[in-house]
């Protein structure tokens, strides 16, 4: 087979994006050469899967033609909608630009060219765990038309979407939209307390579920409008509405005492509503000289309310003896703006970028009689990274520098930080079935609008939490070392990684007179050590297939007042046999658990079996949640004044029925792709609760 032709760049912010222009954009590519495996190609910088025709057939959406590409290491949740690896998220795009779970759902399959793994991220993904880029083709006229159904069978859950392109010569206008009903599904949950007073005195506190729900209801609409012109110019636009329509938790629960005093009744509310419309520019011009300059602009606002509430009576009274309402109305908006510059030769690559990320937020709290606070926060960043390819070693080398500010209005409280982000990886290939990569990368994390709101809240009778507007920027360090094998059924990864985050953003509990005060500390840190293995195994080749991931993960956490430690095994497995048109997946999880502050806490565990038959241009399916097992998402809190262990229980044991329809006509158009993509992300405030 002939070598690959592959763009590996100092900054992984151009690697990638590069890669993905030269499917619309011809441009000179930097030569290396890639062990080609039947299903993945090892790159410097990324995994390179190409769909079989048995994964496309068996696809009617992009989601779904991931499920069945079974990249080791990565967990897809076709059925509930997440991507996750090794459980931390997975930043998801298109043709280089940022993207959600529901544009995924919109990919046609047979559009797909690659899928890009991405599990060292560079300096331009400014922090991200993991990047998964899907590359589709090149645009020509025609057009499509897809829709699809999840429908549980005995409960109000479902998700449906609709999505239509329009290809005109080198335009393409896109309309979408979908809807994610979760309305009042029976949950519970199991809890346990012990509070200790400053003067050693306890009192514990277990509540026993006697009801509850869990809404989640959110639609999306987009619309976008793509233009291209080879060789010079991208312009993207796009203009999105999300609205929350319900998103809430209710509790209702027995409370029985230590101390003798009679058991109490509480309900415990938690939830939001609002609207975010989004506005997204994208513009990308070539020139002389593989010179490229790259501008995006995203702008947001947010528009509702998130609301608390927390009661607590006497069995058998109905007056309560504890009564708190919180409610916060936000109008808060964030405008972002990322440039890059591009420069390209033989055997390197220097990429040099600017960003600005502004927020500025308006909460209005109606339990303080409707005080006002305004937040303004500012974050500046630089960059610039080189890469240079030296026969079987790749060396990639760069440094950031960001600058954060905030700051409270009503108090003149604030702060502001310089913080520098050196990253470097070392690739090595002593043969043609396996890898080396070595790669040590840092990141800052700024307080959120939570962390730092001064506005004080009441959580239950004698709990509150209040901000701390003197926190710090933080700073995280990792150093990763991997081993990927490519066998002629098996391929895969193992890694070792160490972690630190010395002076952390965590939570930390103070005795303020009768009060237990939840406030923010840059802490004295968090670091682990974890070890992971993750095979895909071809069993019967065309057939049945294997992936999964083991993980061990050993860390310590300090701040005011604890040393904690942790210790935990995780892992997934995924199972796919396909024949006939017919495909059967059956997926376990067990989430880690992750130490943070003092506090261990873990996602889902979960299962799910999934049964689908491809006809044309349909596709049928059938699936069950939670099959066997308990599904499990809880915490365990160390902390000395408050020792708690929370497990959430959902009835999710339900058969969901799938349908799914893809009409296409003409040849497909691949949309506009980004090579970078300005943050935007608009904050919201938090309701505190347990």
């Amino acid at each position: 087979m002939k070598h690959a032709l592959i763009l590996i760049t100092l900054l992984a912010l151009s690697s990638v994006g590069l890669a993905q222009v030269s499917d619309s954009i011809p441009l000179q590519e930097l030569r290396e050469v890639v062990v080609e495996a039947p299903k993945v190609i090892r790159k410097a910088d990324m995994d390179v899967y190409h769909p079989s025709r048995s994964a496309v057939d068996n696809s009617k959406n992009g989601m779904q033609l991931l499920r069945n590409l079974m990249i080791p290491s990565l967990t897809v949740n076709d059925v509930m909608g997440s991507v996750t690896a090794s459980g931390q998220s997975v930043e998801l795009r298109i043709n280089g630009r940022k993207a959600s779970v529901e544009e995924v759902k919109t990919l046609l399959p047979e559009s797909v060219r690659r899928i890009e793994w991405i599990d060292n991220p560079g300096l331009r993904y400014n922090g991200a765990n993991y990047v998964l880029n899907f590359i589709v083709r090149n645009p020509d006229l025609g057009g499509s038309l897809m829709t699809g159904i999840d429908q549980a069978l005995t409960d109000r859950w479902g998700d449906y979407r609709l999505d239509a392109k329009l290809n005109f010569g080198r335009s393409q206008w896109q309309l979408g939209a979908n809807y994610k009903l979760t309305a009042d599904i029976d949950t519970y949950r199991d809890y346990y307390e012990r509070f200790t007073y400053p003067d050693g005195t306890s009192l514990t506190r277990s509540e026993k579920p006697i009801g509850g729900s869990m809404d989640y209801n959110f639609g999306n609409a987009r619309m976008a409008y793509s233009y291209i012109r080879p060789d010079t110019t991208v312009l993207y636009a796009s203009l999105n509405f999300r609205r929350n329509f319900n998103m809430r938790d209710r509790f209702e629960g027995v409370l029985s005492l230590s101390n003798g005093e009679e058991d109490v009744v509480l309900t415990d509310i938690k939830g939001n509503r609002g609207t975010t419309p989004n506005l997204s520019l994208y513009l990308e011009q070539h020139f002389s000289r593989k010179q490229t300059l790259v501008v995006d602009f995203s702008s947001s606002f947010f528009a509702g309310y998130t609301y608390s509430d927390y009661i607590e009576r006497v069995r058998g009274v109905t007056q309560p003896f504890t009564d708190i309402h919180t409610h916060i109305r936000d109008r808060n908006q964030a405008y972002g703006i990322e440039t890059n510059y591009i420069k390209n030769w033989d055997a390197s690559r220097l990429t040099a970028g600017f960003s600005y990320t502004a927020n500025r937020n308006r909460s209005t709290y109606r339990n303080l009689d409707g005080r006002v606070y305004h937040q303004r926060q500012d974050r500046a960043y630089f960059f610039a990274e080189y890469f240079h390819r030296i026969n079987k070693v790749t060396l990639t080398g760069g440094i950031g520098a960001q600058y954060t500010d905030f700051l409270f209005r009503e108090t003149r409280q604030g702060n502001h930080s310089w913080n520098m982000r050196p990253q470097f990886t070392l690739t090595y290939r002593p043969s043609s079935s396996s890898q080396f990569r070595l790669n040590f990368t840092s990141w800052q994390s700024a307080p959120s609008l939570a962390e730092t709101n001064i506005a004080p809240q009441q959580i239950d009778g004698f709990q509150w939490q209040v901000g701390n507007p003197d926190l710090k920027t933080s700073s995280s360090y990792m150093l990763t070392l991997r081993y990927n094998f490519t066998l002629p059924r098996v391929n895969g990864t193992f890694g070792v990684r160490a972690f630190t985050s010395p002076d952390a953003i965590t939570p930390y509990l103070y005795w303020s007179d009768d009060r237990l005060v939840t406030s923010y500390e840059n802490s004295r840190g968090l670091h682990n050590l974890s070890f992971w293995l993750s095979p895909q195994i071809d069993i019967i080749p065309g057939w049945l297939m294997a992936s999964g991931t083991l993980q061990y993960r050993a860390e310590k956490m300090e701040g005011t007042g604890y040393r904690h430690y942790n210790h935990d095994w995780s892992g997934d497995v995924t199972g796919r046999l396909t024949h006939w048109g017919f495909t059967m997946s059956l997926t376990y999880m067990r989430a880690q658990r992750e130490l943070w502050g003092e506090k261990i806490s873990w996602g889902e565990d979960i299962s799910i079996v999934n049964l689908t038959y491809n006809m044309k241009a349909w596709e049928f399916g059938l699936g069950f949640i939670m099959p066997f097992g308990k599904y499990d998402r809880g915490a365990i809190s160390l902390n000395r004044f408050n020792t708690n262990e929370l497990h959430m229980r959902p009835d999710a044991r339900m058969p969901v029925i799938q349908v799914s329809y893809n009409l296409q006509w003409g040849r497909q158009k691949r949309g506009a792709h980004k090579l970078i993509n300005a943050d935007a992300n608009v904050q919201q405030s938090s309701a505190a609760g347990r």
